[in-house]
């Protein structure tokens, strides 16, 4: 008899492990979106290869909203490394502000009013 209590606690210390692992790589896909200026469907692409490139495994950016939606794996991204690349092609970002150096070499239609925010 208590072989068998054993053995089901056992099994059942394993199912939780097992569970409790599942539930932690589901929750390592992050969502979030980030305001990003830029004018046009060439800033649209430029942005979400940035953003691509920075590690995330999904960017759309709207030309209307300035909304940049992501998606990225948590550990191996993150927000800020994303904004960071975005504004290194020459976009601001909500918390980060293009050099000016990378601004300039934008197509003209892709010029926008810069935001003031600190450099």
């Amino acid at each position: 008899m208590k072989t068998r209590y054993f053995i089901l606690s056992v099994l059942f210390a394993i199912a939780s492990i097992n569970l409790s692992q599942a539930q932690t790589s589901s929750k390592s896909v992050v969502k979030d979106t980030v305001k990003v200026w830029g004018e046009c469907g060439m800033c649209k692409k430029t942005i979400e290869k940035a953003a691509i490139e920075a590690g995330a495994t999904s960017a759309s950016w709207n030309t209307e909203t300035k909304i940049l939606q992501l998606s990225y794996k948590n550990g191996k991204t993150d927000l800020v490394k994303i904004q960071k690349a975005v504004a290194a092609s020459g976009y601001d970002t909500k918390d980060y502000t293009a050099d000016n150096e990378a601004y300039d070499k934008l197509h003209e239609c892709c010029k926008y009013e810069r935001k003031t925010a600190k450099q």
